[in-house]
């Protein structure tokens, strides 16, 4: 396995989760910010574009995950895993998201705007909007923490990095646990506000592992036995400390 091309594939797929999440958005944003859906502010083709950029957005996601794993694996098995398992969730939860959006279309072309049926479309934005919350929000927020926990511990990148996202992941969290019980508005200021830190640290750690890649030394730890690593761990202990450790007792040098 290559580990740089490794990380520059995971480089990628996190420029491609960014751009396609914020691009679909403006695509269909009109769509979302009012209770009623006017098809003359905005065209079929916006639509199904931003659709699609949101399924793209969600493949990215899952990118992410597969191609990260074989490297975090050495440091944590199990949060490795996890962390494909929460990319995949919240995959899953962007791709159902984009479905009332394109039924909300459908109900537009076929059916004379009612109130009965402006009421099914703000019931499918409401649907869209829920599902915005729970996957790109709080679920993105438990991935981000657990990535950048594992790569905290690995040293695999600049420390800042993982710090970034261990405070990003918990306030965009934070942030959708407040959309969810409706203290904040779902497009406002303090949504956009919190939403910052997460974004940057997928920007640093794309933009690191596709220029630099994981650091030599860090690999060359992980790559090491388990018993290798133990020893290269005791070596930084002294002995008087190496002595405590097991309950020796202390001995003292007696001069003249």
């Amino acid at each position: 396995m290559n580990i740089r091309n490794t990380a520059r594939a995971a480089g990628v797929f996190y420029f491609i989760t960014w751009v396609s999440s914020i691009v679909g958005l403006i695509m269909y944003g009109p769509i979302l910010n009012h209770s009623e859906y006017i098809f003359n502010s905005i065209s079929k083709g916006h639509i199904v574009t931003g659709a699609l950029l949101e399924i793209i957005c969600a493949l990215g996601n899952i990118g992410t995950g597969l191609a990260l794993y074989p490297i975090v694996r050495r440091q944590s098995e199990s949060l490795a895993l996890g962390y494909v398992v929460l990319r995949t969730l919240e995959a899953s939860i962007i791709m159902v998201g984009v479905l009332p959006l394109l039924a909300l279309l459908t109900l537009h072309q076929d059916m004379p705007t009612t109130a009965g049926t402006a009421s099914i479309q703000s019931a499918l934005i409401a649907f869209h909007n829920f599902s915005f919350i729970l996957g790109p929000s709080l679920v993105c927020g438990v991935n981000t923490m657990t990535l950048a926990f594992v790569l905290y511990r690995s040293g695999l990148v600049a420390r800042f990095i993982p710090r970034l996202g261990l405070f990003g992941g918990a306030l965009v969290f934070f942030s959708g646990t407040l959309q969810l019980f409706g203290a904040i508005d779902q497009v406002s200021k303090a949504t956009a506000l919190m939403a910052i830190p997460v974004f940057a640290w997928e920007i640093s750690l794309a933009s690191f592992l596709f220029f630099k890649g994981f650091k030599p030394a860090a690999l060359a730890r992980l790559s090491a036995p388990t018993g290798d690593r133990n020893v290269e761990t005791l070596s930084l202990i002294t002995a008087p400390e190496m002595g405590r450790l097991f309950g020796l007792p202390e001995r003292k040098i007696v001069t003249d």
